[in-house]
């Protein structure tokens, strides 16, 4: 369910997105209120859920996990809970996604090699309720976003 957001709390994320590191004094000086108001303001979010955690985002390529791939899984549908759990515990496969149509889920996988693309897919393959993938290997990211547009 969406919150409320008032104008200073849509500029706080704004800048929280661009740089979570930013100082509260520079986010005082942005927003024009006290340190204090931005310190309840993001308390306020981190409760509500908007916000929900501080990360740093690390460039996959830099600490070896170059080799990105999409997933598509068909699956038995009385099994499927089954297989989005098994899945949710592979360390290499950072997103999965219920979605309509042909598949039932996407998945995000990043890998350091060729080799470790091969014996992720035979995992999700040997997963019971598995019917079929389809895989797609990323050739380039052309457009990766993590913020999300707030107007």
């Amino acid at each position: 369910m969406a919150v409320k957001l008032d104008r200073i709390d849509r500029k706080l994320l704004k800048i929280l997105q661009d740089n979570a590191k930013t100082p509260y004094s520079k986010i005082s000086d942005e927003l024009g209120v006290s340190e204090a108001t931005v310190h309840l303001r993001i308390k306020k979010l981190l409760r509500l859920g908007v916000i929900k955690r501080f990360q740093a985002i690390v460039d996959p390529e830099k600490v070896g996990k170059g080799v990105l791939a999409i997933v598509a899984i068909k699956c038995i549908p009385q099994k499927y809970e089954k297989v989005l759990e098994e899945l949710s515990k592979m360390k290499d496969v950072y997103e999965i996604y219920d979605v309509t149509g042909e598949y039932y889920t996407l998945t995000k996988i990043r890998v350091g090699s060729r080799e470790e693309l091969a014996r992720i897919l035979d995992r999700i393959g040997d997963i019971d309720g598995v019917e079929s993938t389809r895989t797609m290997y990323v050739l380039r990211v052309i457009k990766e976003e993590y913020r999300i547009n707030i107007e």
